[in-house]
């Protein structure tokens, strides 16, 4: 992924900065918004533009200036903006995903979106996109949204918002410092893509090589398959307590040791209950079609109606049954309809009639602990993003904070 480099040749460094406090507001000016940024509302209509890259909400990160995915404008229906290599796209509906990202090529985005442009006599093009980055921006973005359901902002409004602006020469300097960090930033995160395809290649090589193996048993007898469920609502008893209950919502890495709600001795009694060593994955609900998630428990813990376990039997471990999961993912998901409640659901039944290999348990430890280094070198890797994250974000409020 190319990085935001910066372009600042055209203008001369302060060669007395280093004797200058880092972030001196000496000469700041404040600023409405609209009289160093333009909005640029170009239309395009998909019709026109088949061929082009399309850029939808769902294809920005939050908190990242770099669009890592798109889809294409044959994808889509209805007007959209289009936008400029170096312009930036704001997720000006539900501000507070903190959606922004500046484009590096030319392309039609979401009208969801702002596409807005600096205004070179009075800020760096790469200077806007971090100011847009920090709170104080992000914030107020959020606070003069209008509507309940989708919040959205107007550029009316926005254009008004006044922001405090350096000089030209510190914001070539302050730029210099916030892209160092987002170049590490990028370097970690195209490490950790590196790996994950890494990973994926491992299981793909290791499932398809024995894929014609006459040792294979179904995943309906792979083990004891347990269904969730939820303890009445109604008793606000069943939830006092410190004993996890896992949804799909907990769902968020491969290895499950909490909840966000917890049940009492008394609301663990009416729930379903796994210990640790089982896999839960997901049967019901949006989350399957985005993300399909799997976690392994560490310690004994209750799960909803939308979620299965299964505890695997002794022929098979529960991290080669996970493996054996993210490869077949693609498979699986071809086995999700609409249940009758209008949602997503995994049929069973299809799921239940597919063959997952019998290798030795060796054979099993093997595969899973060459896997589970590259997913430890992947840790380490989402380590640094996280740390990185957090200083450019302190970077951020501290440049940009309110005097």
């Amino acid at each position: 992924m190319k990085s935001l480099a910066p372009n600042l040749a055209d203008l001369k460094p302060n060669l007395e900065w280093a004797s200058l406090p880092l972030f001196d507001r000496t000469g700041w000016k404040r600023v409405r918004f609209g009289d160093f940024v333009e909005n640029i509302g170009e239309r395009a209509e998909p019709k026109d533009a088949q061929e082009e890259i399309y850029v939808g909400l769902e294809h920005i990160d939050p908190q990242s200036l770099h669009i890592r995915r798109w889809g294409k404008g044959s994808d889509v229906t209805g007007t959209k903006l289009r936008f400029r290599k170096g312009d930036i796209i704001f997720g000006r509906r539900r501000a507070y995903q903190r959606k922004l990202a500046v484009a590096e090529f030319d392309g039609i985005c979401s009208a969801h979106a702002m596409v807005v442009r600096g205004k070179p006599d009075m800020v760096l093009p790469e200077f806007l996109p971090f100011l847009m980055m920090s709170d104080r921006f992000m914030n107020r973005a959020v606070e003069i949204s209008v509507g309940s359901l989708s919040p959205t902002i107007n550029w009316t409004t926005l254009k008004l918002e006044e922001f405090d602006l350096p000089r030209l020469d510190q914001q070539r300097r302050i730029a210099e410092i916030l892209l160092a960090v987002d170049d590490a930033i990028t370097c970690f995160l195209d490490m950790n893509e590196l790996i994950s395809g890494c990973a994926d290649a491992a299981r793909n090589d290791h499932f398809l090589s024995i894929s014609d193996s006459k040792s294979v048993v179904s995943i309906r007898d792979i083990g004891r398959w347990v269904s969730g469920s939820t303890p009445s609502r109604k008793r606000d008893d069943y939830w006092s307590g410190d004993f996890p209950w896992v949804s799909p919502k907990d769902m968020k890495k491969p290895v499950i040791s909490d909840a966000e709600e917890h049940l009492s001795n008394d609301g663990r009694k009416e729930a379903s209950v796994v210990g640790a060593g089982s896999l839960l994955i997901v049967i019901r609900g949006m989350i399957l079609v985005h993300s399909f998630p799997l976690g392994i428990t560490t310690r004994d813990v209750a799960f909803n109606q939308d979620m299965k376990a299964l505890i695997p039997n002794p022929s098979h471990s529960v991290e080669y049954v996970f493996h054996w999961f993210c490869w077949a993912k693609s498979r699986i998901l071809s086995c999700i309809s609409d249940s009758s409640h209008g949602t997503k659901r995994l049929a069973m039944e299809d799921l239940f009639a597919m063959n997952i290999p019998t290798p030795s348990l060796s054979d099993q430890t093997k595969f899973t602990e060459s896997i589970q280094r590259l997913e430890n070198a992947s840790q380490l890797a989402k380590e640094n993003i996280h740390t990185l994250v957090n200083l450019r974000t302190g970077l951020l409020n501290h440049t940009f904070s309110s005097p």
